[in-house]
C-alpha cells in the first residue's frame, strides 16, 4: 500500500481524532505522522481551526535523517558530519538539495560523483519503501518516533531549534495554501519562523511538482468537508 492509497482512510482516523483533541486540549500543538504526511496535515488544520504556528507535520527530520545516513554509509564518515537540507512533500517528489548539503563544510559535489549523488537522492526519496520491504509487514517506526520526539523536544523546552517540517505556506517559496517540507524554527509557540531559501531554477521546480503533488491529495480531502 503507498502513501496516496492510505488517504482517505487515514483522513477519516485524523478528522476523528482532531476532533477529540480539540475538545480535550485546546490549546495543543499539534506534531502530525501519519501518512499522506502533508495531507493529514492539512487535514488537522482544517478541522482544528489552529492557528497554523501550532500543526506540524514530521517528515523532514525523517527525510534528512535519511539523507544524511546514505551519505555517510556511502562516504564511510561519521554522520554527525554530515549537513543535508531536504524540502517538498513527504514522498517520492521530495527535493533533497545536494547543492546545500556538505559533510564538514565540504561540497558533496567534491566528494562523489555525479551519479553516485542522483543515486542517493533517489534512495531518499524511495527510503520508506526500502524499509517496508525490508520489515515485510508494518512500516517504519523507529526514526519517524525519533524524530516526533526531537520535534516535541524542541517545542516543550523551547530550544528554537531549526529543522525541516511540513508547514503551512502562504506565498513562502511561491506555494500557498499546502503544506511543504521547509526549515522552520521551533519553539514554545510551535514553527516560530520559516526559512525562505534561495533556490536555482531547477531546484523550484522540483519543489513546485512535489507541492503540486500535495495540493491532488488536498484536493481530494477538501471535497469530502
Amino acid at each position: 500500500m503507498s502513501r496516496d492509497d492510505l488517504l482517505l482512510a487515514n483522513y477519516a482516523i485524523v478528522k476523528a481524532a482532531t476532533e477529540q483533541l480539540v475538545k480535550h486540549s485546546p490549546k495543543a500543538i499539534l506534531i502530525v505522522v501519519s501518512n499522506p504526511l502533508d495531507a493529514m496535515a492539512q487535514t488537522a488544520l482544517m478541522v482544528s481551526k489552529f492557528p497554523k504556528q501550532r500543526v506540524i507535520g514530521m517528515a523532514g527530520v525523517l527525510d534528512t535523517a535519511r539523507f544524511r545516513t546514505f551519505l555517510a554509509e556511502e562516504l564511510q564518515v561519521s554522520v554527525e558530519n554530515v549537513t543535508a537540507v531536504v524540502l517538498g512533500g513527504h514522498g517520492d517528489t521530495m527535493v533533497p538539495l545536494v547543492r546545500l548539503s556538505s559533510v564538514s563544510g565540504i561540497p558533496l559535489t567534491e566528494l562523489l560523483s555525479q551519479e553516485k549523488l542522483d543515486a542517493i537522492v533517489e534512495r531518499t526519496k524511495n527510503g520508506g519503501a526500502e524499509i517496508v520491504k525490508h520489515l515485510k509487514t508494518g512500516s517504519a517506526y523507529y526514526a519517524p518516533s525519533a524524530a516526533a520526539v526531537e520535534m516535541a523536544e524542541s517545542i516543550l523546552k523551547d530550544k528554537k531549534k531549526v529543522l525541516p517540517a511540513a508547514a503551512y505556506l502562504e506565498g513562502e517559496y511561491g506555494i500557498s495554501g499546502l503544506f511543504v517540507g521547509v526549515p522552520v524554527k521551533l519553539g514554545a509557540a510551535g514553527i516560530e519562523k520559516i526559512y525562505e531559501i534561495k533556490l536555482s531554477a531547477d531546484e523550484q521546480a522540483a519543489l513546485r511538482k512535489s507541492a503540486d503533488a500535495v495540493k491532488e491529495l488536498v484536493e481530494v480531502i477538501q471535497s469530502k468537508q
